[in-house]
């Protein structure tokens, strides 16, 4: 799916693949990083946010990539409201196309890591 917006540059494309063309190999690469599963973690807690609210610890234009790797992945949907850009987790979506996986993948991250518990 492609959602465009009009903006003061002009049309900008968001794209958001239909959750059945979604294969497990790009979620899994998507959430492989640890900036990435912030991102679920705090969505998943939180529900929708603006993009630029979700504090990271890396530059604007890291935290862009990193939505948009998710976005493309199919794990997350950019809803735009004027100038800003709203992120919400495709929950339901996932659930249903891999059910289980973002429970596993939370649960797991809320984990100490084992370089921590010694």
């Amino acid at each position: 799916m492609h959602i465009e917006h009009f903006g003061i540059l002009g049309v900008v494309d968001f794209f958001e693949p239909e959750i059945d063309t979604v294969p497990l190999a790009a979620v899994m690469q998507a959430l492989a990083d640890d900036v990435r599963l912030e991102v679920v973690r705090v969505l998943a807690a939180e529900g929708e946010r603006v993009c630029g609210s979700i504090e990271l610890g890396v530059s604007k234009a890291t935290r862009s990539h990193h939505l948009r790797v998710l976005r493309e992945a199919g794990i997350t949907r950019t809803r735009v409201d004027g100038a800003r850009r709203h992120v919400s987790l495709r929950r339901a979506d996932m659930d249903s196309r891999f059910p289980g996986l973002l429970d596993a993948l939370l649960a797991a991250a809320s984990q100490p890591s084992p370089s921590s518990r010694a």
